[in-house]
């Protein structure tokens, strides 16, 4: 949920902080991404690696673009999965063909594996979103940050079967160059989001999609939440967004890596 100010204000500070471009090249049972390296050393990680090999790191700045690009829509689910609302949201995006990136926390994951193995064999992707969603991380130590973003990387991984997440969320964009560098050399490319919905606060369905017609010219990330209360109505914005942008002419991607 959010500390988060809408579509671009908060991490158009940060982007002049980006940093090098570097290699991905992360085997997952579901997808396969790759791009090129240039970069300095990784950050020193106060907890432990997660499972799943050695990873190649990945650019630490915020992405916000589409893969399918100049017309493509990134959907991105935060904060479940959760037992109530995750199936509901599947549904919807499998009915039309979607897929999406799933902002997974820590607790959540653990607390919900079968979830997040639903997720993974629909072909979403998975991104950590922090072990406990603390939207104040960013004033807290590197050690605090490293043992969120690492614990829950190992989480995610565990529920999931061994899929590891490709991209770190900071809760309500919490993020700071040590916790971007640090996801990065995991693998994780740090995700940004250029349409908050605002859905977390309920303003009915037909709010929603208005905010996404009105605020999609930002850029194609688009910002949904699966949990943390009653998600009926993000779960009615999407079975009208959905439709609604391909006929506009809209490609569903994820973000790029």
């Amino acid at each position: 949920m959010a500390r988060h100010g809408g579509g671009r204000g908060w991490y158009g500070k940060l982007a002049g902080a980006a940093l090098g471009v570097t290699v991905l090249a992360v085997g997952a049972s579901v997808w396969t991404a790759q791009a090129d390296v240039v970069g300095g050393p990784s950050p020193q990680a106060s907890a432990s690696a997660t499972p799943g090999g050695d990873v190649e790191p990945v650019p630490a700045d915020i992405a916000h673009a589409s893969d399918r690009g100049p017309r493509g829509v990134n959907i991105t689910i935060d904060d479940g999965p959760d037992p109530a609302w995750t199936p509901q949201v599947l549904d919807v995006l499998r009915e039309h063909g979607v897929k999406a990136t799933f902002c997974v926390t820590g607790t959540q994951a653990k607390a919900h594996p079968d979830l997040v193995k639903e997720v993974v064999a629909a072909g979403h992707r998975l991104c950590d979103h922090s072990v406990s969603h603390d939207t104040a991380m960013d004033r807290k130590s590197e050690a605090y940050q490293s043992r969120q973003i690492l614990d829950a990387e190992r989480m995610i991984t565990e529920a999931s079967g061994g899929v590891r997440p490709l991209y770190y969320r900071a809760p309500g964009g919490a993020f700071t160059p040590y916790s971007r560098k640090l996801a990065a050399s995991r693998g994780m490319r740090p995700l940004g989001w250029n349409v908050d919905t605002k859905d977390f606060e309920r303003p009915g369905a037909d709010a929603i999609v208005a905010t996404v017609e009105r605020e999609l010219p930002n850029g194609p990330t688009l910002l949904f939440h699966d949990a943390g209360g009653d998600r009926s109505q993000t779960v009615e914005a999407l079975r009208r967004v959905l439709p609604r942008l391909k006929e506009q002419g809209y490609s569903f991607g994820f973000p790029v890596r």
